[in-house]
């Protein structure tokens, strides 16, 4: 190898290792569930409440179908749920 292409390789490897490094992780940028003052707040964003995936509404009448499925975003307003049916503020 030529003294030049020595050189012009060692300046890239050089310029490679000042060059910053920044590495995002996928838990630190995954944002944090939203909680709601209450369940005039969260209708006002989910018109029919937020539950579980797999939560099905307690009622005698015809149940509410149309919440936003999230765990996380139920998570974080589980206060809100009074039933504790797995369903945040459900509205017809």
């Amino acid at each position: 190898m030529s003294t030049i292409r020595r050189g012009i390789a060692a300046a890239i490897v050089a310029s490679a290792l000042v060059l910053p490094v920044t590495a995002t992780h996928s838990a630190d940028a995954a944002p944090k569930a939203r909680t709601f003052k209450n369940c005039t707040a969260m209708n006002q964003v989910h018109k029919h409440g937020v539950g579980k995936t797999n939560a099905r509404d307690k009622t005698s009448g015809t149940p509410v179908t149309t919440f936003k499925r999230n765990n996380a975003l139920y998570k974080a307003n589980t206060k809100s749920d009074r039933d504790k049916d797995g369903i945040a503020c459900e509205k017809r």
